[in-house]
């Protein structure tokens, strides 16, 4: 806790402020849930106010032949289905309860049967199984594996199926291969090499379903490092449908640094041509993975455990993609490349199908949602069909109709009525803020056409609807640590105080025209000690003016 008017204070009246606010906690939560009664909230509906924008997409899954069935998964939204390519998108998994999706596969021999596996930004709970395509689900097991990394089908038999699974945080028995033979009612676990090594990637050779590519990866949070550190980037290879697996050896790769491994075989090679996607660049090998090649120097065309993904096409061998900030394509086995689809600044691309069919036809997941191509990427569907965005805080003004204001995962922010003239909220309902895509938002309570946003890097925006201009008010200097979510609050005492987080709490009294610092260094666990903390939390107190609650990323509430 911080008291605004002063650094000091007594240790000990802390603690007992704390203990005296955790034991009220229990107290009243106690009582209230005595007095609780559901039918006091029976009326009460929740309702989409929007926007009809969509998020990141982690799978996505076509039907050969078939223009107008299309499905993907979310990492918090559950699966979506369309009937009319991509015009109207359903929700068809809410009835699971399970919002993260890390695969998504359809059985080629019966395009009913639909395998869907669990976990991906969130834990999940296994693996799912639908035989009316979508319609209905049962749970069909692996319920410890948190992360679903990826999901194959036999081409003949539906019953056959490959899943990999991942867990990047905490080490366990829930990774590895696992193969069922009878449609998901029991399971073998057929490659485990520990229980820190997790399968980020899990490949069919195309026209031979006995030869499969996987690629393992073991991640290490560095707390120091916003972006994770990983070991033990191989490739493995099985000829017998994944009972038995080989390492690879890797020859031709970089010994260090690969990150997460991203891997496509070639069609029409008999398994000889493998593409892999690596931190350090785009390799080739021409022999089944015996050895590897760094076929281009393209800066662009580079992974990381954010992307690390690679498609090819599935008639031409030398037609390949990778996904990164935009999509690349080359026409030549991985030489050359030109931009495919999006914005070098960043769509964030990350899955790819392609019509075994028809290589003209395509879905891609990015981070701004599924979009289909019909015609070989010349022109796309519209991704403003689909309520999937990913938001990490809401605020709401003091008008009526009330604003909603919200900054969208690597789509910005939006201010979106709570209500609209015009019946439905539409994108005529609802405006950027500026801020960016981490970023909190705090709208001015005395002018509804002030807004206050976190931008870049610790900074802080005011947008003034009335001119569209959006200025900066707080640029942190070099002494300044801020995190990719820097909190910014308002008093609820005072409508021109609001507070930041740095290593210090900001303060500014005067609407953002200037700032102080009113604290020391709370990301330090002892005065002695050079933290690299940051304040990841700020909460004014209702009821006692210049009181604030803090948390920071040091584990110190105080």
């Amino acid at each position: 806790m911080v008291n605004s008017r002063r650094h000091g204070g007594s240790v000990m009246n802390q603690l007992a402020r704390f203990l005296l606010v955790i034991v009220s906690i229990i107290v009243t939560s106690q009582f209230a849930f005595s007095q609780y009664s559901p039918q006091s909230f029976s009326t009460m509906q929740w309702r989409l106010v929007g926007p009809h924008r969509a998020g990141r997409v982690t799978t996505v899954a076509g039907i050969p032949g078939n223009p107008a069935v299309y499905y993907f998964g979310t990492p918090g939204g559950g699966v979506w289905k369309t009937i009319n390519g991509g015009r109207v998108w359903t929700p068809i998994f809410d009835a699971a309860h399970v919002a993260s999706i890390g695969a998504l596969a359809l059985a080629p021999s019966n395009p009913d049967v639909i395998y869907v596996g669990t976990g991906e930004e969130t834990v999940g709970n296994g693996v799912y199984k639908s035989t009316d395509a979508g319609k209905t689900w049962s749970h069909i097991g692996l319920n410890d594996t948190r992360y679903i990394s990826g999901i194959i089908v036999d081409p003949k038999d539906p019953n056959i199926v490959l899943v990999s699974a991942r867990d990047y945080f905490i080490a366990g028995p829930g990774r590895g291969i696992f193969k069922t033979t009878d449609g998901g009612r029991t399971w073998k676990k057929v490659f485990f090499k520990d229980d820190k090594t997790s399968i980020v990637d899990l490949e069919v050779t195309p026209d031979d379903p006995r030869t499969l590519f996987a690629a393992t990866y073991n991640l290490q949070i560095d707390p120091a490092n916003r972006r994770a550190l990983g070991a033990d980037s191989l490739v493995f290879k099985s000829t017998d449908e994944g009972e038995t697996w080989q390492q690879l050896s890797g020859a031709g790769m970089p010994e260090a640094g690969r990150g997460t491994i991203g891997l496509a075989i070639a069609p029409k090679t008999n398994a000889r041509r493998v593409y892999a996607i690596l931190n350090n660049g785009f390799f080739r090998s021409d022999d089944g993975g015996a050895t590897w090649q760094r076929s281009t120097n393209d800066p662009r065309v580079t992974g990381s455990t954010y992307f690390g993904k690679t498609y090819v096409d599935p008639v031409n061998p030398d037609v390949v993609y990778v996904m990164q900030t935009s999509t690349y394509r080359s026409l030549d086995g991985g030489k050359n490349w030109e931009s495919y689809k999006g914005a070098p600044s960043g769509e964030d691309q990350h899955v790819f199908w392609i019509d075994p069919q028809n290589p003209l036809r395509i879905i891609l997941g990015s981070d701004q949602g599924a979009i289909i191509s019909l015609d070989g990427g010349h022109t796309w569907s519209d991704w403003f069909t689909q309520p999937t965005g990913q938001f990490y805080h809401v605020t709401s003004d003091n008008q009526f109709p009330y604003r909603l204001y919200a900054a969208q995962q690597d789509s910005g922010s939006v201010a979106v009525l709570s209500r609209s003239d015009f019946g439905i909220i539409t994108y005529r309902d609802w405006f950027s803020t500026g801020a960016f895509e981490s970023g909190y938002i705090s709208p001015d309570p005395r002018n509804p056409n002030i807004v206050f946003s976190v931008g870049w890097y610790g900074s802080v925006f005011r947008l003034d609807r009335a001119t569209g201009q959006i200025a900066t008010v707080f640029a942190p200097a070099a002494k300044y640590r801020y995190t990719w979510e820097t909190p910014l609050v308002r008093s609820p005492h005072d409508a021109k105080t609001m507070y930041l987080g740095t290593q210090f709490v900001m303060r500014t009294t005067d609407n953002g025209e200037t700032w102080a610092e009113i604290s020391p260094d709370l990301t330090a666990k002892n005065s002695s000690e050079k933290s690299s903390g940051v304040i990841e939390t700020i909460t004014p107190s209702a009821a006692q003016a210049g009181e604030i609650w803090v948390g920071g990323s040091t584990g110190i509430v105080q």
